[in-house]
């Protein structure tokens, strides 16, 4: 079983090294050439100073829990720019105590009932794959301890319904072993984020993970058919239906809360069954207005392409080796019933109307050309950005959604608060943009910050930056945060979008479903005198 980095990205043997890292570092040089690109190290846990746990579980929780240095560093910070950058410099400031590895729901009733009697916070933990400070211990001094709820012993699919295309699966389950599981069957959940390696079906219900494709079924709350939840109140489970009007669904309050609500323990997936045919194009445009209103076109017309993935110019010269001055359009169909053709070709007509030109032409199966050069850089995004992390680069995304009279103004607006911002952290770079969905309405546009830091302040320069291109959005109608969750680092803009008398009422559930505040204290809300 590979090794997984205490401090980065996935596992420690994947991470940039050899000529990939020094290809990298030339492309950067060439880019940036003033930037220092010095190689620096993260410090042996042995070196980081691990304080002792302050707190002990009973006896009866002593088999579930670890209070190994190297497994509490790990579980104490997520995996954002902030993150790696605050583990290169041995910058961890809080610990999580424990880490707790229930093997059965009882496991985790009896674990909240011993913490709320405690008064110690729990964070749940699948991953680890945060960007947005969802389980790190942040700001919890109140507390008497703090431990972390590893959910990945909870790691099976427990059912499968090949009649109804459904799977009852535990939620501490990996991406690619829930793959695994229901190929046996044909079948696929058809949901694959960036972090799809390294992130848990729990997690992705917590945060209301957005996936890979494009169009339709694109967030995981559409593939919910029901949810079980273990709260310091009780357990409860959702009727499994494929629909219903009884009132608000019960589902939706625990989608998204990001375990301050309570615990998800299992759900019923909707399933689908593997794609047989796929046809992928790279569309190149002269120029990028022309580009995203093709781009609009496509999202409106109902053809729902499994990826329409819009780059501009800067984000297709780093990442698909493009040199188009309009940007690349990046769509594929797929089908598990019928040849997607068809719908390729219109999608190539409209592109064309507005400009556009497909010089690799159609492929049939597996990607190739600029697309295939994107998607191999797509994966490779996160290892690469902590190697240059280690090299004073700040390089981080930020995303959002907004409507399409909307996103003109916002892109130039963002662009500007970041151009600002670089330049008053002293601070040289290039700001990207791509589309990573697609609405009718609107698209998310998922932006790239890759500047020259200085060693030793990139975290600070960054929160600069992060609090200037927040504030833009904020302004020009777009949300916070598209996919990533609102974690800690998202809650002061979090707090102004959502109406207030929802406020009220999550609130109200907070204290009904954890009256002692120990669920993951600080997502969503703050602790209630503390």
């Amino acid at each position: 079983m590979a090794e997984r980095s205490w401090w980065g990205w996935g596992d420690a043997a994947a991470a940039v090294t050899g000529r990939e890292a020094r290809e990298l570092t030339e492309r950067v040089a060439a880019l940036l050439p003033d930037a220092d690109l010095t190689t620096h190290r993260p410090p042996a846990v042995a070196d980081l100073g691990v304080p002792p746990p302050r707190v002990r579980v009973p006896r009866a929780l002593e088999h579930l829990a670890s209070g190994a240095p190297a497994d509490r560093a790990a579980h104490s910070h997520g995996q954002a720019f902030r993150d790696v950058v605050r583990c290169l410099l041995g910058r961890l400031d809080r610990y999580v105590d424990l880490v707790l590895r229930p093997r059965t729901e009882q496991d985790v009733v009896d674990v909240l009932d011993w913490a709320a009697g405690a008064g110690v916070a729990v964070i749940p933990f699948g991953g680890g794959t945060s960007v947005v400070g969802g389980v790190e211990p942040r700001d919890l001094d109140a507390y008497p301890g703090v431990v972390s709820l590893d959910l990945t012993a909870l790691g099976r699919v427990l059912e499968v319904d090949t009649t109804s295309r459904a799977a009852r699966v535990q939620a501490g389950i990996l991406g690619p072993a829930l793959e695994r599981e229901l190929r046996r069957d044909g079948l696929t959940l058809r949901h694959f984020p960036q972090s799809f390696e390294f992130s848990t079906l729990g997690g992705w219900l917590a945060t209301r993970a957005g996936g890979h494709f494009a169009t339709v079924y694109t967030h995981i709350d559409d593939l919910v058919q029901s949810m079980r939840v273990v709260t310091p109140s009780g357990v409860g489970e959702s009727l499994r239906v494929p629909g219903s009007g009884a009132g608000p669904s019960p589902d939706r309050m625990f989608l998204g809360s990001e375990g301050a609500l309570g615990v998800i323990t299992e759900a019923w997936m909707r399933l689908r069954e593997r794609p047989r045919w796929r046809t992928g194009a790279a569309v190149e445009f002269d120029d990028h207005a022309a580009a995203v209103t093709a781009t609009r076109v496509i999202a409106q017309s109902g053809l729902f392409p499994a990826n329409c993935r819009l780059l501009d110019p800067a984000e297709a010269l780093l990442n698909a080796g493009s040199d188009a001055p309009g940007g690349v359009l990046v769509l594929s169909f797929e089908s598990a019933d019928h040849p997607v053709d068809a719908p390729m070709e219109r999608a190539v007509e409209i592109c064309r109307d507005h400009g556009g030109r497909v010089p690799d032409g159609v492929t049939r199966g597996t990607t190739s050309g600029t697309a295939g050069t994107w998607r191999s850089a797509f994966l490779r995004m996160p290892y690469r950005r902590d190697a240059l992390a280690a090299r004073s680069m700040i390089v981080e995304t930020f995303e959002t959604a907004c409507t399409w009279d909307r996103f003109a103004a916002l892109r130039d607006a963002v662009r500007d608060a970041a151009g600002q911002a670089l330049a008053s952290v002293g601070a040289t770079g290039v700001v990207t943009c791509r589309f990573t969905h697609v609405y009718p309405d609107g698209p998310a546009p998922y932006f790239g910050v890759y500047a020259a830091g200085a060693w030793g302040r990139t975290v600070e320069q960054w929160d600069e930056i992060k609090a200037a291109v927040s504030a833009a959005l904020a302004a020009h109608g777009g949300t916070i945060t598209h996919h990533h969750a609102v974690g800690r680092d998202h809650r002061p803009w979090y707090d102004r979008q959502r109406p207030e008398p929802f406020a009220l009422a999550l609130r109200a559930a907070k204290a009904a479903l954890d009256p002692a505040g120990v669920l993951n204290p600080g997502v969503l809300l703050t602790p209630d005198g503390r």
